[in-house]
């Protein structure tokens, strides 16, 4: 199993930081589901900024912010403190969730689980089910092979689903794990599977343009 390692929050500023203060259209769809079926207990598993933290505080759930990153941590409760919520927080690794089993009814996790190796990313799901309470949802996502960074041969291969990332940024050396949907279903297999799709972000460069593939998953303990 890799060491954990977060993203570079430090060097995200500007513009850059802006667009990772805005809630993805899927935090949307679940909010609505959650709070219709009286979910209250909401864990944000990769804060990040707090961009999802802060759409869910302001809608009445009972916010906890979770992420490997102090920066974003710190981030995060800054913009809360400014929106007069209050959140709870904790710095951590997602392979030994800090939390009491059976502490949440509904988590979001976009893009963070996929941050560690095979064998990590098993962890982090029986971790994901400790806590969950009977009846809980969790979304999330994961990087689908059919995305280029798979296929991105001078990105150092982890294990037989995972790469390192060697692009310059705030992702740099961080591992990511890629799946399939044979083995979607066989890591989620002790969850009801609610819902599936693969969803392609298209990011145009002028004469380039790439698409990122991901893994949507909704499950149900």
């Amino acid at each position: 199993m890799v060491e954990s390692k977060g993203w570079n929050w430090n060097i995200v500023q500007g513009n850059f930081e802006e667009y990772w203060k805005n809630p993805s259209a899927e935090s949307f769809y679940v909010l609505n589901r959650w709070a219709g079926e009286g979910k209250t207990e909401f864990l944000d598993l990769g804060c990040g900024l707090g961009r999802h933290s802060i759409l869910f505080g302001k809608n009445g759930f009972n916010v906890n912010c979770f992420d490997i990153s102090k920066e974003a941590i710190e981030r995060t409760r800054k913009w809360a403190e400014q929106e007069n919520l209050r959140f709870t927080y904790k710095v951590g690794d997602m392979l030994e969730l800090p939390y009491e089993d059976e502490q949440f009814d509904c988590i979001f996790s976009l893009n963070v689980i996929s941050h560690t190796d095979t064998a990590g990313v098993k962890q982090v799901i029986k971790e994901l089910y400790r806590v969950m309470r009977p009846g809980a949802e969790c979304y999330l996502t994961l990087g689908s092979k059919d995305t280029g960074g798979w296929k991105h041969e001078d990105w150092p291969l982890i294990d037989e689903n995972t790469r390192l990332r060697m692009e310059e940024g705030p992702e740099y050396k961080v591992p990511h794990f890629y799946v399939d949907y044979p083995l979607v279903k066989e890591l989620f297999k002790d969850f009801e599977i609610k819902n599936i799709h693969q969803v392609i972000d298209y990011f145009d460069h002028g004469d380039v343009v790439n698409g990122s593939y991901h893994y949507h998953v909704l499950i149900r303990k």
